[in-house]
């Protein structure tokens, strides 16, 4: 079937992906064009943009988490109905998974996906060697950049690079974008700043867009983007449970990071998903599990730890069963205490045996695929679901239940199992093994009918 996509590219992080992908969605949506949205890779940040100009969950494809046939599946049922899709690469374009490959770069998931490409070029302190640069990267490998934008460049420059670029290399410049202070994307230690940090976002995302369809020849990008040919797959086999499970999904300020796929795919397998705050309400809701993801409690430390109510009452329900996921952040939140960034000491949930505080650096930074050492409760034994781990923040105890395999080859131990409880720093994807979600619900469900 053929779906209308676009994957925008670039020489590296840092040269305004997300700030023009962020645009040209609110300028397609602005337009009155149904439009769906991809992040190539684990980022989290960078799809809650998308989200925001779009008004809908954004989605991520990352070739190391799943293979080409799940790949596309989760392309085309997100992109199903769309006039067109709009793919945000991620760091280089041939940078992949080893600094010596292109697995699972920008350039593999454009193969994998049969995508045109749009290279955007920044030409801060450059002009003709801004030419070299695109023949550098169309010439590399076969690949499928069809278009350029030049980024962070004048109008008069423009006007002087554009018939040069495409007399000299056969490829069309689609249009450019000036060095504008409209929309600035500030940096934390974990990447971007979110989007709801952003004073008047969608103000800004609507003169981003202003500027975009006055810069940028958006019909020329839906004429490529129409280009893109056929693809196929085949649908991922998913065990759906016996029953129903209600289960809590912490989400605030503090808990943001997740993926839209897994919690669709945990809907599939019998799941009704019920959002709580852990900030903000003082109890949970009625559920039959829950899931913790990760986010940003080192920030949200003292509000976590002030609400003592919603403290005890979650550790009284995983203390009496109550089966419960809980990553990165979510690990943070249950074990003994946080050490915020002033360095004072905030006491959490404690029901994992381990104390966090800022490590300086990246941890354990990357890819990972993770095997059960003994039967879990997501996992048999030696079953092997993969992930990534992106955290400053570390603990004095990080469990030894999981063996984890960096794709360097480098392993270690990892993540705490308890009867009822899995938590680790790993974020994991499910789609990578469809059980996990599965045997979660179905302890969900076993709990239910021994509590009712």
């Amino acid at each position: 079937m053929n779906y209308p996509r676009i994957l925008f590219a670039a020489a590296s992080s840092g040269n305004g992906k997300t700030t023009i992908v962020s645009g040209i969605l609110q300028a397609l949506t602005n337009k009155g064009f149904k439009v769906s949205s991809f992040k190539c890779g684990p980022d989290y940040i960078d799809p809650m943009f998308h989200s925001k100009a779009i008004g809908t969950k954004s989605r991520n494809l990352d070739a190391y988490f799943v293979p080409e046939d799940v790949m596309r599946y989760l392309f085309a049922r997100n992109a199903v109905g769309s006039d067109i899709s709009i793919i945000e690469g991620v760091m280089g374009f041939y940078d992949g998974i080893g600094a010596d490959s292109t697995e699972g770069s920008s350039y593999d998931i454009s193969e994998k996906l049969k995508a045109p490409v749009i290279l955007i070029v920044d030409c801060r302190g450059a002009a003709i060697s801004c030419i070299a640069q695109i023949k550098g990267f169309k010439e590399f490998r076969n690949n499928r950049i069809a278009g350029v934008i030049m980024n962070r460049i004048s109008f008069k420059m423009y006007e002087k690079l554009k018939p040069l670029v495409e007399r000299e290399l056969n490829i069309k410049v689609i249009g450019y974008v000036p060095v504008t202070k409209v929309f600035t994307l500030e940096s934390r230690h974990l990447g971007l700043i979110m989007p709801d940090e952003m004073a008047d976002i969608k103000e800004k995302l609507s003169e981003l867009a202003e500027l975009i369809m006055e810069t940028v020849d958006l019909n020329a990008l839906l004429s490529i983007a129409s280009t893109a040919e056929g693809i196929s797959w085949r649908d991922p086999q998913v065990r759906t449970a016996d029953g129903c499970a209600r289960i809590g999904v912490a989400s605030d300020e503090a808990f943001c990071f997740e993926y839209a796929d897994n919690i669709e795919l945990l809907e599939r397998c019998g799941a009704e998903i019920v959002r709580f705050s852990p900030i903000h309400d003082d109890r949970l809701p009625e559920v039959d599990g829950l899931i913790f993801y990760g986010g940003y409690p080192e920030l949200k430390a003292k509000d976590l730890s002030s609400n003592t109510r919603m403290i005890q009452n979650i550790r009284y329900k995983l203390e009496s069963g109550m089966p419960c996921l809980a990553e990165c952040g979510g690990l943070m939140y249950l074990g003994k205490e946080i050490i915020d960034t002033d360095g004072e000491s905030w006491p959490m949930v404690n029901v994992i045996d381990s104390k966090f505080s800022d490590s300086g650096k990246l941890s354990r930074f990357g890819y990972t695929e993770l095997c059960s050492e003994k039967n879990s409760m997501i996992l048999p034994a030696q079953g092997v679901v993969r992930g990534h781990e992106f955290h400053r923040w570390d603990g004095d105890n990080c469990g030894n239940a999981f063996r984890a395999t960096k794709t360097n080859g480098d392993s270690y131990r990892c993540m705490f199992s308890m009867n009822n409880i899995v938590a680790g720093f790993p974020h994991l994807y499910y789609y990578s093994n469809p059980e996990v979600p599965c045997r979660f619900v179905e302890a969900c469900i076993e709990y239910s009918k021994k509590s009712s």
